[in-house]
């Protein structure tokens, strides 16, 4: 990331071009462009869960920050063709908590309706901003080179982001929705 910003307005965009983290010139409806604002959508989103302030119980405030700094670590890869940085062991990472705070969670017999709390529904957000982010990595890979690391990461951090809005309604007090496939229509 040799280019930073001193000027936040610098008109370069108007005509539907911007730039790249190596320095080249794509449009704004480039794949990869639409990649990365998905991811940054995401971080933002995180970052709405991680106001609305977590129950201080699941210890969740470190996790969400790197998570965030994760997802930079992600954007800022995308930026640059060819450019790894996001590593295995954050996929590893995510792994652990999904294990941890998911075993404290009955077993789904049914799909469970976004919604609960105000921190569940976040979370649900989180999740399918984050699906939308991974298929939107999936198709830049289709014609441009990405690290498997990210799609893993993004996959992983979709289940993760769901296992949290069950516990996060459960810690809140509030029942799980379940679809309903017997109500009349």
């Amino acid at each position: 990331m040799g280019h930073r910003l001193s000027a936040i307005a610098t008109r370069t965009g108007d005509e539907g071009i911007t730039g790249l983290g190596d320095g080249s010139r794509v449009s704004k409806a480039d794949p990869r462009v639409t990649a990365m604002g998905d991811v940054d959508e995401l971080n933002s989103a995180v970052g709405v869960l991680m106001a609305l302030r977590v129950p201080v119980e699941l210890e969740l405030d470190t996790e969400l920050a790197e998570i965030q700094q994760d997802l930079l670590d992600l954007g800022g890869e995308l930026s640059i063709p060819g450019h790894t940085i996001l590593t295995p062991q954050r996929v590893v990472a995510l792994d652990r908590l999904l294990q941890a705070f998911n075993a404290s969670l009955p077993r789904l017999k049914e799909f469970v309706r976004p919604g609960g709390s105000l921190r569940g529904a976040q979370a649900h957000m989180c999740r399918t901003i984050c699906r939308r982010a991974e298929r939107s990595v999936i198709a830049l890979a289709e014609i441009q080179a990405v690290s498997p690391t990210g799609r893993q990461y993004l996959n992983r951090l979709s289940d993760l982001m769901f296992v949290l809005a069950r516990v996060l309604n459960q810690r809140g007090g509030v029942g799980e929705s379940m679809w309903d496939r017997q109500r009349p229509h």
